[in-house]
C-alpha cells in the first residue's frame, strides 16, 4: 500500500485527497473481504490504512467524509482456515532432469534393496499435475476432512470447499474404515480461459495461470465462491489408512478409480528405466494437447512391500522421483553482476538481466554460482561453456532449472561488446568490508566478518524463521529484514522478546506502518507458540555450515536432548582442533612428498597431532564423528561455531528463551535394540547396509559408523576387519547377520 507522506506534514488539500483515496481503498477492501470473501489486501495493510485514515481525521476533523471508513461497522474479519496436522506427512518428491538421472534412480533402488541389474523391478509412470496438493480423509466411507499440504506436517482445513468439487466423492462404498486419499486440485485450460473471461467482464483482475487460479479458488473463505469455480481433482496416492487398498501402486490406483475417484488415464506400468523414458517421451509429446498443465512425469516403485522397505529420507520418499520436463530457454543482456552475502558468509554472484520471459515467468536475475563459474571453469579447473567467461554486457542464454531457479547456460561471443572486461571477483565483503577469503577445497569465497557483517546477521535471521526451522506465521524474510534494519532484532533470541519490548509503551508494533492491533497480536501469539520447539528444528535453525535437515535429525536422534548435544560439542573442542591441525599437517606432508618425489607418510603425520589429547575430548569427538551420516566436516563446523564466544552467547540466549522438546522415541521404542548404539561392519548378504540402518533406526536404535566404548552391539558380516577386533577389545557384544535378523524379527 502506498503512502502519501507523514500525516503531520500534510496540507489541508493533501489531507482531503488522501482521505478520498483511503475511503475508496477501504470500501473496496471491505467488499472484497466481507461480501466476496476474496481478500485483495493483507490484514496488515488493511490495519495500516484504517489507522492512517483515523489519524488524518483526528488532525483535520472538519474534513471527515460522510462515507468515512471509521463509521463503517462490518462483520469481524474471519480468522481464516483452521490447522490440520497430517497423521502421515505429505512429502515432496526428489527431481530428475535427464535420462541419466532416471538410470541412477533405478540403480540406487537396486543397490538399497540388494537387487541385481537383471532382477525384475516394475515402476508406475504418471503425469505430474501442476496444481495444489490435497488430502481427503474418509471415515466409515464419509468425507470428514480435507486439508492442503501446508508444510507437509500441518495444512489448512478446506473441507467445506473440497465438498463443492464434483470430482471428489463425499461418500464411498467398499472402502477401508479410515482412508486418506491424496491428489492434486487443478483447473483445465478451457475452464481457466472461461473463468478469466468472467473476471474481465466483472472488471476484475485475471488470474496469471491455471495453478494460481486453482489454489486461490480452493482457499476461499466462502465455499460458495469455490463452488462457482471449475475445479477438478486427480487422485494418485494415500496417507493414513486402516487397511491396504492393494499390494501394488498400480493396484491401489485402480482401487481408487473403482471407489469413484478420477485417476489419470496416462498412468502406465513400466518394466525398468527404458520403458519409463519411453512413456515420458509419449507424455511429453501429448503435453500441449492434454487440456491441463503438467510439468513432468512421476515414477514410483510399484510393489508396496518394496516401497515400505525403501522408506523415506527426511523430506522425500526413496521409492519415487519426479522427472521434470526440460527448461525453456531465452536470450537477454547481462546488465550487471551483484554480490549477495549469505548466512555462512558465502559471496554469491547474481546476474542482473534485462527482463525476459522464460517458461511463462519474467526473469530479471539468475544465479552465477561462484567465481569459477563466471570465469568459465568448474571447481577442479575444467572448462565449462567451452571456457567462455561471463562479462557485463554479454548476450546470454537463460534457462530455469527444474522450472524454478534461473541460470545462465551460454554466452554468444559474437555479440560481446567491444571493451567488455573480465569480471574481477571482490576480495572484500561488499556489506562490511571484511576480507573475503577462499579456503583450500572450498568452491566459494567467504566473508570473515561473522556477526559484525549485517548481511550474515540478516540472512541467519531469515534462515531461522524459514519453513524447515521455526516457521513463525506472519514473520517471514521481509519482516525479519525490516525489524533488523530498524534495530528491533539483532539475533534470534530477540524475536522472543518482541512482545515484552514492543507490545506496549511509546514504541509499539501495532503503531508501525503496515501493522495494527490484530496483526500485532497474531504475530505475538505465533511467536509464543514456537517457544516449544523440537530439538531437530532448533539444531537446523542455527544455520551451522554443513548441518541441514538430515544432519540435524541425525544429531537429535543420537543425543536426544539439547544439554547432551551441547556437552558433547564442548567436550570435543580440543579434539576438533587436533583434527584441523592434522588436516593442515597432512596437506603439508603431501606437498613436501610431491616436491621430494616420494610417497607421502600420512598416518604418522596425522597420529602426531593426537599425542597427549585429553581422552574425554577424543571420546566425545569419536562419538560425534561416529554418528552415521555425521563426519568430521560436520563435527568440526559444530565445534567451531560453539567455540566462538559471541556466537555461543547468542545461542545460549536463544536456548534460555525456549522449551526444547527432546527427540521423540520411535513408535517401536520397546524393541530389543531401542536406545542402543549399533554398528554394522563387513558384508551384509540378506539386506543392504542402507536398509539395515533404516530398520535399526525405525526400531529405536542409534546407528554409528565406528566402534567405541559407547557401542552396544556390533553386527559383523564377512570381512569385518578392524571394527570386529576393536569391539572384541572393548567387550562389545557381536552378532552375525542371521543373529541380527532373528533379533529384529522378534520386535
Amino acid at each position: 500500500m502506498s503512502k502519501s507522506g507523514a500525516v503531520n506534514a500534510l496540507s489541508e488539500e493533501e489531507a482531503r485527497a488522501e482521505l478520498a483515496r483511503l475511503a475508496e481503498l477501504l470500501t473496496q477492501a471491505n467488499a472484497a473481504y466481507h461480501r466476496d470473501d476474496a481478500p485483495e489486501i493483507s490484514d496488515a495493510d488493511y490495519d495500516a490504512a484504517k489507522a492512517r485514515n483515523a489519524e488524518i481525521e483526528a488532525r483535520f476533523p472538519a474534513l471527515k467524509r460522510a462515507d468515512s471508513p471509521s463509521d463503517v461497522v462490518g462483520a469481524a474479519p474471519a480468522d481464516g482456515f483452521s490447522k490440520v496436522t497430517h497423521v502421515v506427512r505429505m512429502l515432496s518428491l526428489g527431481n530428475a532432469f535427464d535420462p541419466d538421472d532416471i538410470t541412477e534412480f533405478d540403480a540406487r533402488i537396486r543397490k538399497y534393496l540388494g537387487f541385481g541389474p537383471s532382477a525384475p523391478l516394475a515402476y508406475t509412470a504418471e503425469p505430474k499435475i501442476d496444481g495444489l496438493s490435497l488430502s481427503l480423509r474418509y471415515e466409515k466411507g464419509s468425507l470428514v476432512q480435507a486439508a492442503t499440504r501446508g508444510d507437509g506436517s500441518v495444512g489448512e482445513n478446506v473441507t467445506a470447499n473440497a465438498r463443492t468439487i464434483t470430482d471428489i466423492p463425499t461418500t464411498l462404498t467398499d472402502a477401508p474404515d479410515v482412508l486418506e486419499v491424496r491428489g492434486e486440485v487443478y483447473m483445465s485450460h478451457a475452464d481457466f480461459d472461461a473463468l478469466n473471461a468472467r473476471q474481465l467482464e466483472k472488471g476484475g483482475k485475471p488470474f496469471a495461470n491455471p495453478r494460481n487460479a486453482a489454489a486461490g479458488s480452493l482457499r476461499q473463505l466462502d465455499s460458495e465462491i469455490t463452488r462457482a469455480r471449475p475445479l477438478r481433482f486427480f487422485a494418485y496416492a494415500w496417507g493414513d489408512i486402516s487397511a491396504p487398498l492393494a499390494d501394488s501402486q498400480s493396484g491401489a490406483i485402480n482401487k481408487l478409480a473403482r471407489l469413484g475417484f478420477q485417476t489419470n488415464p496416462l498412468t502406465e506400468l513400466c518394466d525398468g528405466p527404458q520403458q519409463m523414458l519411453k512413456h515420458y517421451a509419449k507424455i511429453e509429446q501429448q503435453r500441449a494437447s492434454l487440456g491441463y498443465d503438467i510439468d513432468g512425469v512421476v515414477y514410483k516403485v510399484d510393489d508396496l512391500g518394496l516401497q515400505q522397505r525403501l522408506g523415506f529420507r527426511s523430506t522425500t520418499p526413496r521409492w519415487a522421483i519426479a522427472h521434470k520436463f526440460p527448461a525453456e530457454l531465452a536470450w537477454t543482456t547481462l546488465e550487471g553482476i551483484d554480490i549477495q552475502v549469505g548466512r555462512t558468509g558465502a559471496l554469491s554472484p547474481v546476474a542482473r538481466l534485462h527482463p525476459v520471459t522464460v517458461g511463462g515467468v519474467v526473469v530479471s536475475n539468475a544465479t552465477l554460482h561462484n567465481e569459477d563459474y563466471i570465469a568459465g571453469r568448474d571447481s577442479k579447473g575444467a572448462q565449462i561453456r567451452d571456457g567462455k567467461d561471463i562479462r557485463v554486457g554479454d548476450w546470454v542464454q537463460v534457462y530455469r532449472a527444474g522450472d524454478v531457479i534461473p541460470k545462465i547456460a551460454d554466452v554468444d561471443m559474437s555479440k560481446r561488446p567491444v571493451g567488455a572486461q573480465p569480471y574481477e571477483f571482490p576480495l572484500t565483503c561488499p556489506d562490511c568490508g571484511s576480507d573475503a577469503i577462499r579456503e583450500e577445497g572450498d568452491a566459494v569465497r567467504r566473508c570473515t566478518g561473522g556477526l559484525i557483517c549485517p548481511a550474515q546477521a540478516v540472512e541467519k535471521l531469515k534462515y531461522f524463521v524459514s519453513r524447515a526451522a521455526f516457521d513463525i506465521e506472519g514473520l517471514g524474510a521481509k519482516q525479519v529484514e525490516q525489524f533488523y534494519l530498524d534495530g528491533w532484532i539483532a539475533e534470534p533470541a530477540d524475536i522472543f522478546a518482541l512482545q515484552t519490548r514492543y507490545g506496549r509503551g511509546m514504541q509499539q508494533l501495532k503503531n508501525r506502518e503496515g501493522w495494527g492491533d490484530k496483526s500485532a497480536d497474531n504475530l505475538f501469539a505465533a511467536i509464543e507458540e514456537k517457544r516449544n520447539i523440537p530439538l531437530k528444528r532448533l539444531i537446523f535453525s542455527l544455520g551451522i555450515r554443513h548441518v541441514g535437515e538430515v544432519a540435524a535429525a541425525d544429531l537429535a536422534r543420537h543425543f536426544g536432548t539439547w544439554p547432551a548435544l551441547a556437552d558433547a560439542i564442548d567436550t570435543a573442542r580440543s579434539a576438533a582442533a587436533c583434527h584441523l591441525q592434522a588436516d593442515a599437517a597432512e596437506a603439508r606432508e603431501r606437498e613436501t612428498a610431491q616436491r621430494e618425489g616420494r610417497r607421502a607418510r600420512i598416518k604418522p603425520v596425522r597420529d602426531a597431532q593426537w599425542v597427549g589429547l585429553d581422552q574425554a575430548a577424543k571420546s566425545a569427538w569419536d562419538d560425534l564423528t561416529g554418528i552415521d551420516g555425521i563426519g568430521a566436516a560436520v563435527a568440526a563446523a559444530l565445534v567451531t561455531t560453539f567455540a566462538q564466544e559471541a556466537e555461543r552467547a547468542s545461542i545460549d540466549r536463544l536456548v534460555d528463551a525456549l522449551n526444547i522438546e527432546p527427540d521423540a522415541a520411535p513408535a517401536q521404542a520397546a524393541s530389543p535394540v531401542s536406545g542402543k548404539t549399533v554398528v554394522f561392519t563387513g558384508t551384509l548378504e540378506k539386506m543392504t547396509r542402507a536398509e539395515a540402518k533404516a530398520r535399526a533406526e525405525a526400531l529405536g536404535a542409534k546407528v554409528s559408523g565406528s566402534v567405541s566404548a559407547k557401542t552396544d552391539l556390533l553386527v559383523a558380516g564377512p570381512g569385518a576387519g578392524s571394527k570386529a577386533k576393536k569391539a572384541a577389545d572393548l567387550g562389545v557384544e557381536t552378532i552375525d547377520e542371521d543373529g541380527w535378523l532373528a533379533l529384529i524379527e522378534s520386535a
